[in-house]
């Protein structure tokens, strides 16, 4: 097969890594990539929202299946116009990538179909937010409606914060139009974790769950990123629970698709809590998550090649089901300085050519490459270190170890990343 990963992320390069190896994979290319893309696919300059010269760059290559990465070409109905051309596309429609696309319109849909979440109230006033805000129970939690690259949301502990959480959404237009529509939800207590499915017109596979890190400092302190860190298997996600997660949220979201004609091939993403009435969803996204992609593809033992494209042609009830390594993989993001706000771009990165065997492997993020061969920084997230072990503290110890080898000015990490399994266990 030939085929095209679209992206330039983490994500992107840990798909294109694992499809390399497949033995079906005649010839991979990847745009925009990055510098560790390049390494695996031969890199092509798209704009992802031209749907007009991605349709053509297809026919020019010979693609055979289309993996769409990020969440906004999604949004924009990318996968409708490739599939309108009659290319397989691994990713879903526009009007199912609302349930990304929009907070409001995921809390309605889930409404309609009995899925547990939290309660939420939706906002276009000011005025109005700010008056709720000042009486609701604080924990709360504030989003933008939009598309906000993963830090739009606060969880709000005092009522100040939530307040000023409002005004830089209402008033300083920090996600502009994302904002337009602000929600809030109900502050769920318990443990994250973040479940994968595959979903085509009447198939479901789940995934291996995973539990991430979306606060930039230790011990879940300071904003929100996109992400510092994931590991997987979850000890909180036992099978009887993810049993229950399949039955009261994954096949329920599944047939509200179809019912409602939302045409779904892709892996659907329950950000979840752990109540203490139940699993119960916090958002849900359209695509792999980063940094979650890299832990699950470095996990799954099997064949990922054939499970996208039958998850694109809509034969998921016939495919073979997905093997995964004993074990634990875990993934640590090495941030810019200054990241999640202004950092910046250019720094050379050093030691990646130290970084070797079959059980780590640096993903890149945020690089390119430099004029003279090297590689250099460009984006906030800029590597995710990602190793497996025996067990999750096996492989936590191999990521850092990994990361000591590893050197650009300014550059920041976690040094928690999965302290509440190795806490559990």
């Amino acid at each position: 097969m030939r085929v095209l990963v679209l992206g330039g992320g983490g994500r992107e390069h840990a798909l294109c890594w694992k499809i390399a190896q497949s033995p079906d994979c005649e010839a991979l290319f990847c745009a925009p990539g990055n510098a560790g893309t390049a390494q695996l696919a031969t890199p092509l300059t798209l704009d992802l929202l031209d749907h007009a010269a991605v349709a053509a760059a297809c026919g020019t290559h010979g693609i055979d299946l289309v993996v769409i990465g990020p969440e906004a070409p999604l949004v924009d109905g990318l996968a409708d116009s490739l599939r309108r051309r009659g290319v397989a596309v691994f990713g879903p429609s526009a009007a199912a990538a609302r349930l990304e696309g929009s907070k409001a319109f995921a809390n309605a849909f889930m409404a309609r179909h009995g899925v547990p979440t939290a309660r939420s109230w939706d906002f276009t006033d000011g005025a109005a937010l700010r008056a709720h805000l000042q009486t609701c129970p604080i924990p709360v939690v504030i989003k933008a409606d939009g598309l906000a690259a993963g830090k739009g949301v606060v969880v709000a502990t005092d009522r100040a914060m939530a307040l000023e959480a409002a005004r830089a959404m209402t008033e300083e237009r920090r996600f502009g139009a994302a904002a337009d529509v602000v929600v809030v939800e109900e502050f769920l207590p318990g443990e994250e974790a973040s479940v994968f499915a595959l979903v085509d017109d009447d198939g479901v596979v789940l995934l291996q769950p995973l539990q991430d890190h979306k606060r930039r400092f230790d011990g879940d302190e300071g904003p929100n990123t996109g992400g510092m860190g994931a590991y997987t298997p979850v000890p909180a996600l036992d099978a009887a629970l993810l049993a229950r997660v399949r039955e009261t949220i994954i096949e329920p979201m599944a047939r509200g698709l179809a019912q409602e004609g939302m045409c779904y091939r892709g892996v659907l993403y329950a950000g979840l809590m752990l109540t203490p009435d139940g699993p119960k969803v916090v958002e849900f996204n359209v695509r792999f998550g980063d940094p979650e992609c890299q832990p699950l593809l470095m996990a799954l033992q099997s064949d990922l090649l054939p499970l996208l494209t039958a998850t694109a042609r809509s034969e998921l009830a016939s495919a073979a089901a997905p093997v995964f390594v004993p074990g634990a993989a875990l993934c640590v993001v090495l941030v810019a300085e200054g990241y999640p706000g202004s950092y910046p771009r250019g720094r050379e990165i050093r030691g990646l050519d130290t970084v070797q065997g079959d059980d780590v492997v640096v993903f890149h993020a945020g690089t390119r490459s430099g004029p003279d061969g090297q590689v250099l920084t460009s984006g906030g997230r800029v590597l995710g270190v990602t190793a497996r072990g025996d067990d999750v503290a096996a492989a936590q110890a191999r990521a850092y170890v990994a990361i000591d080898t590893l050197h650009f000015d300014g550059m920041g990490f976690r040094r928690d990343i999965a302290s509440r399994a190795l806490a559990r266990e």
